[in-house]
C-alpha cells in the first residue's frame, strides 16, 4: 500500500453511522466499508437489508442497531453497550428530518421532533462517542449539515434552526476536543436527489430555480459526498478540525 493509499485507508476502523437506511447515509455507510471500515448502523426502523446487502459485498461487517433519535433520552441505552464492546473510531451523524410548514404556522410537534433528530440527537451520541475517543486520543466525528446552516429557507424554520446550530456545535466540540488528537467537522451538502428534497424536485418553478443557481448544472447524487465524508474519517484530515465543507455543485459561490 503506498503513502497516498495509507492516508485515505480505513482498514481496521470501526465506524457508526445513522439514518444509513437510504440516500445519503447510505452512500457515507457504503463508502467507508469500500475503503476498508467495519460499519455499525444506527436507525429507528428495522428496514436496513438494502444497506446491509451493500455493505456485505464490500467483504467488511456490519451490525444494525435500532433507536428513534427523534428520542435522544433512548440512545444512551440503546448505544452504551455498543461503545463498551467495540472501539468506535468514526461516527457520522448524518440522520435528519424535515417538516414543512408556514413559519407563522409551525407547530410545536414539528418542532420538537426536527430539533430532537436534527440536533439534540448530534449531541447526546456525539458526546457519548467521544468520551473514549478522547481518552485514547484518536477519533473522528462528522455531522451532516446542510446549505440552511449558512440560509434561511422558507417554511422550514425548525431544520434551518438546527442546521445553524449544527455548524455551531461543530466547532464547539471541535475546539475542546481537537487537543485531544479528535476531530470534529461537519458536511454541508447542496441539493441532493434524496427523500427529503423529493417535494422540492417535484415541485416544476421550485426545481428549474434550484437548478439555474447551481453551477454545476445539476442536482447532486448521494454518491457525491462519499469522498468528502472518506477525507474526514481518514488520516488525511488530521489537521482539519471545526470546519463545514460544503459539497453543493458551487451553490455558495454563486
Amino acid at each position: 500500500m503506498t503513502y497516498l493509499q495509507e492516508l485515505f485507508s480505513l482498514e481496521g476502523k470501526t465506524a457508526m453511522v445513522t439514518g444509513a437506511r437510504s440516500g445519503i447515509g447510505q452512500a457515507i455507510a457504503c463508502g467507508l466499508a469500500e475503503a476498508g471500515a467495519d460499519v455499525i448502523l444506527l436507525g429507528h426502523r428495522d428496514n436496513m437489508q438494502e444497506t446491509e446487502a451493500l455493505i456485505d459485498r464490500t467483504g467488511r461487517s456490519y451490525r444494525t442497531v435500532l433507536v428513534d433519535l427523534s428520542k435522544p433520552d433512548q440512545i444512551e441505552a440503546a448505544v452504551q453497550p455498543i461503545i463498551e464492546q467495540v472501539q468506535v473510531d468514526i461516527l457520522v451523524n448524518n440522520a435528519g428530518t424535515i417538516r414543512r410548514e408556514p413559519a407563522s404556522t409551525y407547530s410545536w410537534e414539528n418542532w420538537e421532533t426536527v430539533i430532537n433528530t436534527n440536533l439534540n440527537s448530534v449531541f447526546v451520541l456525539s458526546q457519548l462517542v467521544a468520551r473514549p475517543m478522547l481518552e485514547r486520543r484518536q477519533g473522528k466525528i462528522m455531522t451532516i449539515a446542510s446549505l440552511l446552516s449558512f440560509q434561511g429557507g422558507v417554511y422550514v424554520p425548525a431544520y434551518t434552526a438546527s442546521k445553524h446550530a449544527v455548524a455551531g456545535l461543530t466547532k464547539a466540540f471541535a475546539n475542546e476536543w481537537a487537543p485531544h488528537n479528535v476531530q470534529v467537522n461537519a458536511i454541508a451538502p447542496g441539493y441532493i436527489e434524496t427523500n427529503n428534497t423529493e417535494a422540492l424536485r417535484n415541485d416544476p418553478k421550485r426545481n428549474e430555480g434550484i437548478l439555474a443557481r447551481i453551477p454545476a448544472g445539476r442536482w447532486g447524487e448521494p454518491s457525491d459526498l462519499v469522498g468528502a465524508a472518506i477525507f474526514l474519517a481518514s488520516r488525511a484530515s488530521d489537521y482539519v478540525s471545526g470546519h463545514v465543507l460544503t459539497v453543493d455543485g458551487g451553490w455558495l459561490g454563486r
